[in-house]
């Protein structure tokens, strides 16, 4: 069985929160969640899936971590590897960049040699831009714990579903 990591950025807890639920439904082990700035190359040689979670700030910048967390991914072998992408935003107050760090993020490591798994359709969303949309799906799982929290557990479950793992 692939081995899976997820690797989270928070700095209020809300991601970290997304990250625990999606380990606790995919049954992965506290050893296999990261805070994203406590990983290594050598963390990430040992997985050959990684669920990469950042919550979006400000105008669609990333969580603080991840601006180093980026570099050592960049700095690991990720070729072959299958990466999808979680996160949260505020569709309401942000419309125009709601979930922007999962685009920032897939854009860093577009070119690493991973396979990227686990788009999600954004039509049932309420927004009006976001760098993380390509071709009308987000690269991965984008949530609104703000206004729309009522919806996360399914999307949760679907996004599961999705990945195949």
């Amino acid at each position: 069985m692939d081995k899976t990591a997820i690797i989270f950025g928070s700095t209020t807890g809300m991601t970290e929160d997304i990250a625990k639920k999606i380990a606790s439904q995919l049954n992965i082990a506290k050893e296999n969640v990261y805070e994203v700035a406590k990983i290594t190359p050598e963390t990430i040689s040992q997985y050959n899936i990684l669920l990469l979670g950042s919550s979006t700030w400000g105008s669609g910048e990333l969580q603080d971590d991840w601006y180093d967390g980026i570099d050592v991914l960049k700095k690991s072998d990720l070729n072959g590897k299958r990466i999808s992408f979680f996160g949260t935003g505020d569709s309401y107050s942000y419309s125009d960049t709601f979930c922007d760090a999962l685009g920032i993020i897939y854009k860093a490591l577009q070119s690493s040699g991973a396979t990227f798994i686990g788009q999600v359709d954004a039509s049932e969303y309420s927004f009006d831009d976001s760098a993380s949309v390509i071709d009308g799906k987000f690269v991965g799982l984008a949530l609104d714990e703000t206004n729309e929290s009522d919806k996360t557990d399914e999307r949760i479950s679907r996004w599961i579903k999705s990945l195949v793992i």
